[in-house]
């Protein structure tokens, strides 16, 4: 085996052993509202389950030269946002909202993805995911060494589900009918594959 310290690595190698190892990762799209009440959207793989009793989630959004991004800037702002799954089917829209445009210009109009309204919180989700969750900002944590912020841990808790009927049955979701997509490293994705089961102990 290699052993390797991450403290003498750059940043750039430390994030590249990191989203080389921990895959497949499951993508947020996040949809936000600026100050100005553009809506912003972009993709996020550092993302998670936290708590299903109240329902949480996870976003941890890397800043750049210590700056925050639009996502974290309005969700701290506003206190709400709206988590999508990406899937196989609007997946290539969802890349372009990646670009890196100024806080004043909308990545959803850019992307043509079509803007629809939540129920509980102001923030439009949009009409192409399969599922959709309206969240209230639980928690922000700033994360980085002592001299400076790395990130913005996000907890988001979730207050509204909106699911596709045709891939929920008796409360389960049909994950070959979500058809989620993952991150790998690089320009990489990756789909479902094949299911297996191990039945826990108990």
């Amino acid at each position: 085996m290699l052993s390797i310290d991450p403290s003498k690595n750059t940043e750039r190698e430390n994030y590249k052993f990191l989203i080389g190892s921990i895959i497949p990762r499951p993508i947020a799209f996040v949809t936000t509202l600026s100050k100005d009440a553009v809506l912003n959207g972009a993709p996020f793989s550092y993302f998670n389950i936290v708590s299903s009793n109240p329902p949480m989630i996870s976003l941890s959004i890397q800043r750049r030269d210590g700056r925050q991004k639009d996502t974290a800037r309005n969700i701290i702002h506003s206190k709400e946002f709206v988590v999508h799954i990406v899937d196989e089917q609007n997946v290539e829209k969802i890349n372009k909202t990646a670009a890196s445009l100024p806080p004043d210009q909308s990545e959803i109009e850019m992307a043509n993805l079509t803007p629809v309204n939540s129920v509980k919180v102001s923030v439009p989700g949009v009409k192409e995911a399969k599922i959709r969750m309206e969240c209230r900002l639980e928690q922000n944590l700033e994360l980085g060494d002592e001299d400076s912020i790395g990130c913005d841990m996000i907890i988001g808790r979730v207050v509204q589900f909106h699911i596709e009927p045709d891939i929920y049955e008796n409360g389960r979701i049909d994950p070959n009918g979500l058809a989620a997509v993952s991150r790998l490293a690089g320009t990489n994705y990756a789909k479902i594959g094949e299911i297996f089961s191990i039945e826990r102990p108990e």
